[in-house]
């Protein structure tokens, strides 16, 4: 598999996982890494982009679908997304730093839509912590760490 064929497959797990999709981007990221048909740098700005798309993809669900979450197939419980919501009023925007972590990151971008977090606020912040995530993941595969 060439370079822009593994890179691309990298961009649609990173993407999917970011979603309410299923996806293993950190593992598709160490394989990307383990083969080194690709410079790491890139792979995890690979990563990392693909990854944020999705949670934007996710903000943008949360803001503009959030009128139909009392609709009966919702894809989240109302038991969940008000637990999500009481989390991000309680720590507001920082809370975006989590992003990365799994079942409570995905959610926490689309609650930051239905808050209506600006984009300017919430890009940095997702960047900073998904691109971290995968900065680590990237450091222990190659054995930095």
């Amino acid at each position: 598999m060439g370079d822009i064929a593994m890179l691309a497959a990298l961009a649609f797990s990173a993407f999917t996982s970011a979603t309410l999709l299923p996806g293993t981007s950190e593992a598709a990221l160490v394989g990307v890494l383990a083969l080194g048909e690709a410079a790491a740098w890139l792979a995890v700005a690979v990563a990392t982009i693909a990854n944020v798309a999705g949670s934007v993809v996710n903000w943008g669900i949360g803001r503009f679908l959030v009128r139909f979450r009392h609709h009966p197939r919702f894809p989240v419980s109302p038991e969940r997304f008000a637990r999500t919501e009481a989390l991000y009023r309680r720590w507001g925007v920082a809370s975006l730093l989590l992003s990365w972590t799994p079942i409570v990151g995905d959610p926490l971008t689309v609650i930051a839509g239905v808050m209506r977090t600006p984009l300017v606020v919430f890009l940095p912040l997702v960047i900073v912590a998904k691109g971290g995530r995968y900065v680590v993941v990237a450091l222990v595969a190659l054995g930095f760490v």
